[in-house]
């Protein structure tokens, strides 16, 4: 029998709060964080709405412990690794063998763009210690480094699934001995490079976005952090409170089928929800909740809803997309869907899909549109799919 790995603690900083009992709130209130950039220098300010962090680069210094000229995606990582560190109560442990797993897909490029601001006007002009935390490991890095993590140091960029990687590869670094905790998950902050770029692909919503909706235009964009604490069983039993949950079974696949598009019959996202389900020992009809993908396109939502169709047919669980609260945040999404997974599983929560009006015509279930609560909840399927077909699931399962 395979070594357990239990979520011991979580942290979080998006849209819709800084920090897990904000995001709960908010959450149950249906709250959204998607609104007017506020903070990013863009043309698309009051164009194209996205889910800022609603502090200012100062702000997140004074919250984080680091200098202001920072990269913000560094401050927003180590507000939620320290909240997840600190929630679960870990302490020191002697002998504890630690490691930081944390994803990105943008590093310091918001540093690195207001350095060429200055520099494309004039050569002799910008800041070079602004291009330092470029490189997406120097990321990991310097967050690393503050909370004194030196075991194990590593760092994922797979696109939209790379925080599932991340929690995948910190739960096998403890099945097979070789760390205690783990803090594993991600971070992205929002650039003019990732909003160009996706405004490019033509798949931004100019209203915040309607994830799962016949009449859907495309996804917001969003920033933040969010990290879970794995423990092997002898640190969780050695804590004094409770692991959130277990991670029961993780998968990725890579269908291969397009630089940035999924399969019409949803070949990764059956893949990876499948492998999941394997590795688990459960059924279909174990899963009670799905953490949908559901970025709101018009190719995700259908491949991840004919996936959903092949594989749970004709009993399907309850789901939602609660990308219509956080925006979808790249890099960190599936780290920050995790935090809700895990609180999903301690509170028995189900979250809405926000802004579901007429659902889609070719699939035979709905997305939840309230907050509810389900007291039996056992096990949570959280998808989270990245461009070049790289597909990731997880599952978190009730002690």
């Amino acid at each position: 029998m395979e070594a357990a790995v239990f979520v011991a603690g979580a942290g979080i900083i998006s849209g819709i709060g800084n920090n897990v009992p904000d995001v709960l709130s908010a959450l149950e209130n249906s709250t959204t964080g998607v609104d007017t950039i506020n903070y990013l220098r863009t043309n698309h300010r009051g164009h194209l709405p996205a889910s800022e962090v609603k502090l200012s680069n100062d702000e997140l210094a004074l919250l984080s412990g680091f200098p202001q000229s920072t990269s913000r995606n560094v401050m927003l990582s180590m507000v939620a690794a320290k909240e997840a560190w600190d929630n679960s109560g870990i302490g020191n442990i002697p002998g504890l063998r630690t490691g930081f797993v944390s994803a990105t897909t943008i590093g310091g490029m918001d540093q690195t763009e207001n350095f060429f601001i200055d520099f494309v006007a004039d050569h002799s002009k910008g800041r070079l210690r602004n291009l330092i935390y470029h490189e997406c490991g120097n990321v990991t890095s310097a967050v690393a480094e503050k909370l004194g993590i030196k075991n194990h140091v590593s760092t994922i960029s797979t696109a939209c699934s790379s925080s599932a990687n991340a929690i995948m590869y910190g739960a096998r670094l403890i099945k097979h001995n070789i760390l205690d905790a783990v803090l594993a998950g991600g971070t992205d902050a929002l650039t003019r490079f990732t909003l160009n770029g996706f405004n490019t692909l033509l798949i931004l919503d100019e209203q915040p976005c309607q994830p799962f909706d016949q009449n859907r235009r495309g996804l917001n964009l969003g920033e933040g952090a969010g990290y879970v604490l794995l423990v092997s069983e002898r640190v969780a039993t050695a804590l004094k409170k409770d692991p959130y949950c277990s991670i029961s079974g993780y998968c990725n696949f890579n269908d291969a089928f397009h630089q940035t598009a999924s399969s019409p019959e949803g070949d990764g996202p059956f893949g990876a929800m499948s492998g999941a389900l394997k590795m688990s020992g459960l059924q279909p009809g174990d899963i009670d909740y799905i953490n949908l993908h559901g970025t709101g396109t018009q190719n995700n939502d259908s491949s991840e809803g004919a996936a959903v169709k092949r594989l749970f047919e004709p009993h399907y669980p309850k789901m939602s997309s609660t990308k219509s609260f956080t925006g979808h945040t790249l890099g960190a999404s599936a780290g920050i869907e995790a935090v809700f997974s895990a609180l999903a599983i301690r509170g028995g929560i189900v979250y809405p899909n926000l802004r579901l009006q007429t659902p889609m015509t070719e699939l035979p279930f709905v997305p939840e549109t309230t907050f509810s609560r389900m007291p039996g909840l056992r096990n949570v399927l959280s998808n989270s799919f990245g461009f070049g077909g790289n597909c990731s699931s997880l599952i978190f399962s009730k002690l």
